[in-house]
């Protein structure tokens, strides 16, 4: 299969000072504002009700926005909403689609309502590429729920968009799956596909995304490259295991937390912006405990997520 590709530096994704306000009141979107950079996968990621899916919706043409403006290749999806749309296939949360149809037929009528025409089309290869081939004439109400998500994300890819939206695509399926998705996903980036994910599985950002942005209530309260996120992680935690049981508690200025994993085994965390391992060992060795074994934990994107989501709450 062959993407559209391009030299040109304008980001895949533009998004200007994005609002959405629902019937109600809701503000669901708040002055969102960030670009996606082409050749990238990037990570969306927020709490439930952050605003994710509705700037999606909105992407996708289902969702009309309140204000701002978004561009995707390019075009301006009020003044150009034909080449939008083209220029992007989106997975969505839901598993939506007809059970009478077959794999097969699903794509090639999804690919007519693109207006490929059928010289062009690349059913086949699609199929193939999702593991869907020996399923290709089965009715799709047959299909099991992983091979059902598979067939969403090939229906995505029928126009070969140059941008990828992956809604939740790993929900409720099992590790194998899962690992079979993003192989194919990688795959698909590295022939020039831009890929924008939501998950709520942080661990699945961490590894694959280049870059993320992390909304919440509406509002966007990072953006960076996943490293340089990580790396603001100000939380670090210590395993201590202690010469004798523990009967009281323990209580010192360097501990953020503290939680017993064990009768001599304690996870401290501690702020490394303000003190190191030392001063928690050394406020332990103050309590009269011998220390028999440490090992350390260094911060994760959940850590980030947790403490950034924390902030912009309070």
């Amino acid at each position: 299969m062959r993407f559209p590709m391009s030299v040109s530096s304008d980001p895949a994704i533009r998004i200007t000072d994005l609002c959405k306000t629902y019937a109600g009141g809701k503000r669901a979107l708040d002055g969102v504002t960030f670009d996606v950079p082409r050749g990238q996968i990037f990570g969306l990621l927020g709490p439930n009700g952050a605003g994710k899916s509705t700037l999606i919706n909105i992407l996708a043409g289902l969702v009309v926005k309140s204000g701002g403006s978004a561009t995707i290749w390019g075009f301006d999806i009020d003044q150009h909403p034909r080449n939008a749309k083209r220029s992007i296939g989106i997975v969505p949360q839901e598993i939506l689609f007809d059970p009478f149809f077959t794999p097969k037929e699903a794509l090639e009528i999804q690919a007519g309502l693109y207006g490929v025409p059928k010289a062009e089309r690349i059913t086949n290869a699609l199929l193939a590429a999702v593991r869907l081939t020996d399923k290709a004439d089965a009715y799709a109400r047959t299909l099991s729920g992983g091979m059902k998500r598979r067939l969403l994300v090939a229906k995505a890819m029928v126009h070969s968009p140059p941008i990828l939206v992956l809604d939740e695509p790993t929900a409720g399926v099992d590790i194998e799956l899962r690992q079979q998705l993003w192989d194919y996903v990688r795959g698909l980036n590295k022939q020039g596909v831009t890929v924008v994910l939501t998950t709520h599985y942080l661990e699945e950002a961490e590894q694959l995304c280049d870059r993320i942005a992390i909304i919440n209530h509406g509002k966007l309260i990072a953006n960076e490259p996943t490293r340089q996120l990580i790396a603001k992680a100000q939380d670090k935690a210590v395993v201590v295991e202690v010469d004798r049981d523990i009967s009281g508690p323990l209580d010192a200025p360097c501990f953020e937390r503290i939680e017993m994993t064990g009768p001599r085994t304690i996870e401290i965390t501690y702020r490394k912006d303000k003190v190191n391992a030392g001063d928690v060992l050394a406020a332990l060795q103050k309590e009269g405990l011998g220390i028999v074994d440490v090992s350390t934990r260094d911060p994760d994107l959940e850590d980030v997520f947790l403490s950034l989501t924390r902030e912009a709450a309070a």
